[in-house]
C-alpha cells in the first residue's frame, strides 16, 4: 500500500491528509513527510483551507484556538468534537459570570456614590496640555461664525491688532 502512495506522491505531487473540519467550515489537513519524485525530502506541514478564502475579510477568530494550536505545533493531535464543543461551552460560562461581576460592581459603585464613600469623578474643564500659557483660559476666537444663509461675501473684517 506504501508503495503505491508512494508512487501517487512521486506522480501527482505532494499528498494532504484530510484531518478535520471545524464549525466555521474551514478544513484542516496533515501533509506527511515525503519524498518527490526528484528525490527530494519534504518535511511534514499542516495547513488549513478557509472557508472564506479571501485574505483581506479574515478577522480574529476565523480559526478556533484548539485548530490554531494544532496548526503551528503547540499540540500533537487534532483536536477532537468534544473538546471543542466543551470548551465553547466553558467560554460562555465565563462571559455569563463576567457580566454578572461587572453587574454587581456598578451596583455597588453606584451605592457607594449614594452614601458619599467615594467622590464622584470630575469633568475636565480646561482644554490643552498643563504645561502651555494657556491652560484653562478661555480664548475669543477671531473666526467668523455665521450661517450660510445671512453670510454675506466682505462683510467681515478682523479685528485690528491692538
Amino acid at each position: 500500500m506504501s508503495r503505491i502512495a508512494g508512487v501517487l506522491r512521486r506522480t501527482f505531487g505532494l499528498v494532504r491528509e484530510h484531518v478535520g473540519t471545524d464549525t466555521l467550515g474551514n478544513k484542516y489537513y496533515s501533509v506527511p513527510e515525503q519524498k518527490t519524485w526528484t528525490g527530494r525530502l519534504v518535511r511534514a506541514k499542516r495547513m488549513v483551507v478557509a472557508a472564506n478564502p479571501t485574505e483581506f475579510e479574515y478577522i480574529e477568530g476565523s480559526i478556533p484556538m484548539e485548530w490554531d494550536a494544532w496548526i503551528r505545533g503547540r499540540r500533537k493531535e487534532p483536536p477532537s468534537v468534544e473538546e471543542l464543543l466543551k470548551n465553547e461551552s466553558y467560554r460562555e460560562q465565563i462571559k455569563l459570570k463576567a457580566k454578572e461581576v461587572e453587574e454587581k460592581d456598578l451596583v455597588l459603585l453606584a451605592k457607594e456614590y449614594e452614601e458619599g464613600l467615594v467622590a464622584t469623578p470630575t469633568k475636565t474643564l480646561a482644554k490643552g496640555h498643563a504645561a502651555s500659557t494657556s491652560f484653562g483660559k478661555e480664548e475669543i476666537s477671531e473666526e467668523p461664525t455665521s450661517t450660510a444663509n445671512t453670510f454675506q461675501p466682505g462683510s467681515w473684517m478682523p479685528n485690528p491688532k491692538k
